[in-house]
């Protein structure tokens, strides 16, 4: 029996609430209590919510209701994430459970749009109608379901398509220091390549940024083809990791339907930078350089969602951007992108200084599934370049000073000579474009000279 406040009028619906926390749905408590705000966690008490799960909190003025994420729980104490400004949420504040998983949404009229972490439009256009929600958790497929890759994948980059040549399903990382043109590449990488579809997660960028990349960078040509996900810096951690997610997922759902996609993101470390804030949030021990477990379990999750699919689906194929600090190659999160992906390749800060652009070191860069889908000739040609181009810069110091005496080394004479003909190849200016064939016939020439 409901028992009114003789003092203060009989509130029914405030007793209806306070009822309904008593209702069990299956598997949980659906309304219940903010406890207190610790750092960047909302602490709720009454509710049971599983591990991902949307909760809605309702502000002191009853305006409007913040969107949380359930991140951890101990005991009856379940810690939420909030996705927007906490302003107006105080002790008592309800706490309602939306969804027990995480959800996103699909429409087949994304392409050409520019959304947030939660599926919101953010370029100013018509609202978006979703069709369908989706899962941002997907099913692990059984790795022997997956179709080998057995097709090339063109990207109009010369220096990839040549000596990296990327295959439809590949995971690629783009490791590279701050500055060093990654941003033009991904660019390039999306105006020039023969997918279906494009999908861009620009995670943990400035807000500027974001704007410059697809108003200047991509340009209205790479637009049209591609759906662009991006949560700036200043967005909670919640939402760069959803994100993440939601690029992903759309990736998939355009796989699901026989399409080759597409997917950058950029960047991969400030993915795990997120998911650092919400464990050590959540009381998670610190291991290398800060990372909490949680980070390199998310990692991996999210690679192993890119590649081929069952025979009747897709490709997704994808780019991810490993921001090396201070150009430290042995970085932890350089360290499990490189044990992941099938191949990275290496942006130096010296190539960049010197105005060769894409600044791609081919010392250090590999594609693990190259020698697989090109012709034994290519894969001869391209080991020929790179070969003596790690040869030339093994012993730049002793030649730019004049200590090497010519005729010492007839390999390191041939490469010192074809060395501005490498360097003619290799370079390509931002809007250009070439085709695998064209690529194929300028490796030819070059290793004619070699020869």
């Amino acid at each position: 029996m409901i028992m009114a406040d003789q003092s203060t009028p009989f509130d029914f619906q405030r007793a209806l609430q306070n009822l309904d926390m008593l209702i069990d749905v299956p598997g949980c408590i659906k309304i219940g209590r903010v406890k207190r705000i610790v750092g960047l966690t909302i602490e709720a008490i009454g509710i049971a919510a599983p591990i991902g799960a949307q909760c809605l909190i309702e502000s002191q003025n009853n305006s409007d209701e913040l969107l949380c994420e359930v991140i951890g729980f101990d005991g009856d104490l379940l810690f939420l994430m909030p996705l927007e400004s906490i302003q107006g949420i105080a002790p008592g504040s309800r706490v309602t459970l939306k969804s027990e998983k995480p959800l996103g949404a699909f429409s087949l009229k994304l392409q050409g749009r520019v959304i947030d972490g939660v599926g919101n439009p953010i370029d100013g256009k018509a609202e978006l109608i979703y069709e369908e929600e989706i899962s941002l958790d997907a099913t692990q497929n059984s790795a022997l379901e997956k179709v080998n890759i057995t097709e090339s994948l063109e990207t109009g980059v010369k220096a990839i398509d040549s000596c990296f040549t990327f295959g439809k399903g590949q995971r690629m990382g783009l490791v590279a220091g701050s500055g060093v043109g990654k941003s033009v590449l991904l660019a390039m990488l999306a105006q020039n390549t023969a997918a279906d579809v494009v999908v861009i997660a620009l995670i943990g960028e400035r807000g500027r940024e974001v704007k410059e990349f697809v108003t200047e960078t991509l340009g209205e040509k790479g637009l049209q083809k591609s759906v662009i996900i991006a949560e700036p810096v200043s967005a909670s951690p919640v939402r760069r990791v959803k994100a993440a997610k939601l690029a992903h997922t759309i990736a998939e759902q355009y796989r699901a339907q026989g399409k080759d996609v597409l997917l950058l993101v950029d960047s991969l470390t400030r993915v795990a930078h997120a998911q650092r804030e919400i464990g050590l949030a959540i009381g998670e021990p610190p291991t290398t350089k800060g990372y909490p477990p949680s980070v390199f379990g998310l990692l991996p999750s999210l690679i192993e969602r890119v590649g081929t699919g069952k025979d009747a689906q897709g490709s997704i194929s994808a780019f991810y951007t490993v921001l090396a600090e201070n150009d430290d190659r042995a970085d932890p999160i350089v360290d499990i992108s490189r044990a992941t992906l099938d191949g990275q390749i290496m942006l130096s800060r010296k190539l960049a200084d010197a105005t060769h652009y894409p600044a791609i070191d081919l010392e250090g860069s590999i594609s693990r599934v190259a020698d697989k889908i090109v012709s034994k000739e290519h894969t001869r040609m391209a080991r020929s370049v790179r070969r003596l181009w790690s040869l030339y810069s093994q012993n730049e110091d002793i030649i730019q000073i004049g200590a090497y005496e010519t005729g010492s080394n007839p390999d390191l004479d041939r490469a010192i000579e074809l060395k501005p003909a490498i360097n003619r190849f290799l370079t390509q200016e931002h809007d250009e474009a070439y085709s695998f064939e064209q690529t194929v016939q300028l490796l030819a020439a070059v290793d004619e000279e070699s020869a």
